[in-house]
């Protein structure tokens, strides 16, 4: 029998291991499947300009996989059983299970409302295609001077602000920052950020905690009230919480307990990638919900799928961090450099050069995610004869 690997999600971590895995595995003794909801890879990090009603094509799975061996399956995942080692879907095909002798959880978040009354009821968010059409459609109504306030002063709050109010410069673009706004930037990319946000008149409420959100306001933590037609929340991920109740041994997030090659602390069949994985990086501390974190868990996780399976040595993938990119609209950016410890360091590129660089990272994750064998080696690897050297139907 092949060696069934199942991967749950297609994101920026499950679409690449998918190609990784169909490039460096000989077909003749693998099985790789994909089980994904929706039949497109979303670029999470386009879905604020998605929302504002730019042109923003999204590649087809199947098209993404023809000709790799990459089984898709459409569907939804409602349950993993890891004693069994099954997983529990629901589809347009009716309800199903699948079966694996390797899974790669990658199932990603979504928005964290953190109990704030009214979140789900009226905030809109850009974590998810649907949630980001859902937020252009309203977007379009909007006339002449309507309030859209974004909640979060992180990557996502900052890029959706920005990108807001350079594309619809006749709405009133307001930023709820917990903090002081770019905070965590050298002093220079702080003010460089802040002349952007002067530049495209986005407003900010700092050391402003919202509280509770309305159809038309949000309410402050001092009791404030914010005007809001629209309410963007990107205060924060969190994840599904089937990794929890599948048994699976996860941490106070939700996110599952990996070693330093990605692999389940309770479950050796099981890997983890991307943000669902509870990963700690090379400086000590939990790497944090995002693409680049996407990006080193799921390298680390195929390496070690691979070699295990094949009987090799498991190779080490860098956790560590060189920087944040950050998008001010279209035409400015600003790439901040950090050190060991993530703290920013002075050097900082911005304007149009950082906006390139932005734009080359992102034409770059594209073109891996649409050409999955691209420099595919002639002869795959073959799988151990022993599962014990392989490692994978016994614990480590």
């Amino acid at each position: 029998m092949k060696h069934r690997i199942v991967i749950l999600g297609a994101g920026y971590a499950g679409a690449f291991a998918a190609g990784n895995l169909a490039r460096r595995l000989a077909p003749a003794d693998t099985e790789v499947t994909v089980v994904n909801a929706a039949p497109h890879f979303v670029e999470r990090m386009r879905l604020h300009q998605l929302a504002i009603g730019q042109d923003v094509k999204f590649r087809n799975l199947a098209d993404v996989f023809a000709g790799t061996g990459v089984r898709l399956r459409l569907a939804r995942v409602t349950g993993v059983d890891p004693e069994r080692k099954t997983v529990a879907v629901t589809g347009e095909d009716g309800d199903g299970e699948l079966a694996y002798d390797t899974l790669l959880y990658a199932l990603g978040s979504s928005v964290a409302d953190h109990g704030v009354p009214g979140v789900a009821e009226y905030a809109f968010d850009v974590t998810g295609r649907s949630s980001a059409l859902r937020l252009r459609e309203r977007l379009a109504y909007l006339g002449e001077g309507a309030a859209v306030l974004v909640v979060g002063e992180g990557l996502t709050g900052i890029e959706t602000a920005t990108e807001f109010a350079e594309s619809r410069p006749d709405l009133s673009v307001a930023l709820a920052a917990r903090g002081e706004l770019g905070a965590w930037l050298s002093p220079k990319a702080r003010r460089h950020l802040r002349r952007a946000f002067d530049r495209l008149g986005v407003s900010v409420h700092e050391h402003t905690g919202i509280e509770a959100v309305e159809p038309t306001r949000a309410i402050a933590a001092d009791g404030r009230s914010i005007p809001a037609d629209v309410t963007v929340w990107s205060a924060g991920f969190a994840v599904h919480p089937i990794a929890a109740a599948s048994g699976l041994e996860v941490a106070e997030t939700g996110q599952i307990l990996v070693d330093r090659t990605m692999r389940s602390l309770s479950h050796p069949d099981v890997y983890a990638a991307g943000d669902c994985a509870y990963a700690i990086g090379e400086n000590g501390r939990p790497l944090p919900m995002s693409c680049a974190s996407a990006g080193f868990t799921n390298m680390q996780a195929t390496a070690a799928i691979i070699a295990r399976l094949t009987g090799s040595e498991v190779p080490t993938v860098g956790l560590k961090y060189y920087g944040n990119h950050i998008s001010l609209g279209r035409r400015d950016a600003i790439f901040q450099m950090v050190d060991g410890d993530v703290l920013s360091k002075s050097w900082y590129l911005g304007g149009r050069p950082a906006a390139w660089f932005k734009t080359g990272v992102l034409k770059g994750a594209g073109f891996g995610i649409a050409h999955p064998t691209f420099g595919m080696p002639k002869r795959k690897r073959r799988l151990a004869t022993e599962p014990d050297r392989a490692g994978v139907r016994a614990a480590a």
